[in-house]
């Protein structure tokens, strides 16, 4: 007699809230800087989407909810009627080819320049402290300049901002959900670690006061568009954009649990595997077990996971599904090629970031080798 089977795969469907998956396989958010004119995606933006439809949820690049978010060059925006537009005719071009997509909202804060900001105004942060190193802002390399602290009284339009871009992006777009990215030490990540939050408002402080603007930009956003369409974006011990946080176990724990109230589509934690640039620094803790057994809604993985990893973390319980970042710019087909054991292309690097169709929507599908 046969045996009933329990243990969820990759290919195992999943409900995110109100979203159904056939399959575990995540399309990880990855910025590419292909936006045009007026920060609009474009027709090579809705190919590259709908060539990866066959991915359980598709997570798109890290989206600005307004004026003051970008931090790159080309990057796309929610926050006009023009690139509102120009989203729907990604979703379309998704949901055409049967799948399924939620956008990213970001505000990067302090890792920006003025050149993107309007007026060439400050880049906006929780405190007036710049982050080391250097970004690239078309015009070659600069240093990051020093934010500008926003006053409390900001924190409110910046919240609204965020509401307004998920319902631009599900009932305007007619995209599947939004992700707010809370991660990778942009606005809201900035807000939560006391590297970069030395306020003493109710916004600094306590684990409480810290996690305050994203509980609130949660609380706007449901009430926008629903908060089974939402997901969390968090990454407790990444060092990327010159973060940290002195005690990131029971600080991100505390967070986690004030999620659970909104029961949202999901929580995803970015936790590189060893050796992987976003895997712990030495002597800090490794907290995404932790956050799982904290988090009572489906939970996301991800950190450099090849398909065996992933296999095994959905084995053993440690996340409902797993997302991939870097496998899925050269195999739009990623979930076929794991079901099916073909090898996998590996991704040309030096056209990550900006461009054209070159190395974006011109890597080929498994039944195009085949033939």
């Amino acid at each position: 007699m046969p045996q009933a089977i329990d243990t969820p795969d990759l290919f195992t469907p999943l409900r995110l809230g109100a979203i159904e998956l056939p399959n575990r396989v995540i399309m990880a958010p990855m910025t590419r800087s292909r936006a045009g004119a007026g920060n609009c995606p474009t027709e090579l933006t809705a190919e590259y989407y709908a060539q990866r439809a066959s991915a359980g949820l598709i997570i798109t690049e890290a989206t600005q909810v307004c004026d003051t978010a970008q931090g790159y060059p080309n990057t796309p925006g929610i926050h006009t009627d023009a690139q509102t537009l120009a989203w729907r005719a990604v979703a379309e071009a998704v949901h055409g080819a049967g799948g399924r997509i939620v956008a990213q909202l970001w505000h990067v804060g302090r890792i920006s320049h003025p050149l993107f900001q309007p007026n060439g105004a400050a880049p906006l942060a929780p405190s007036a402290i710049a982050a080391a190193g250097q970004l690239f802002t078309g015009q070659g390399m600069e240093p990051f300049p020093v934010p500008r602290a926003l006053e409390t009284a900001e924190i409110p339009a910046l919240v609204r901002q965020f509401a307004d871009a998920a319902k631009r992006a599900v009932y305007d777009a007619g995209l599947d959900g939004v992700e707010i990215h809370a991660a990778n030490g942009y606005l809201v990540d900035q807000f939560l670690r006391d590297r970069t939050n030395h306020r003493t408002d109710q916004y600094g402080g306590s684990v409480e006061n810290r996690c305050r603007f994203l509980l609130e930009i949660l609380e706007a956003t449901a009430h926008a568009v629903g908060a089974d369409r939402i997901g969390v974006r968090l990454s407790p011990t990444g060092v990327f954009n010159d973060m940290g946080d002195s005690d990131p176990l029971p600080h991100f724990l505390a967070i986690t649990k004030a999620l659970n109230p909104f029961n949202l589509a999901y929580l995803h934690v970015i936790e590189g595997r060893p050796g992987h640039h976003m895997a712990p620094p030495e002597g800090a803790p490794h907290v995404a077990a932790a956050l799982r057994a904290a988090f009572k809604g489906p939970f996301i993985l991800n950190g450099g996971y090849s398909q065996a990893d992933a296999a095994t973390a959905l084995a053993k319980g440690e996340a409902d599904a797993v997302s991939f970042g870097e496998a899925f710019i050269a195999n739009p087909d990623l979930t076929l090629r794991f079901n099916t054991g073909a090898t996998l292309a590996e991704p040309d690097r030096t056209t990550y970031y900006g461009g054209g169709a070159k190395g974006y929507t011109d890597y080929p599908a498994l039944e195009s080798v085949a033939a």
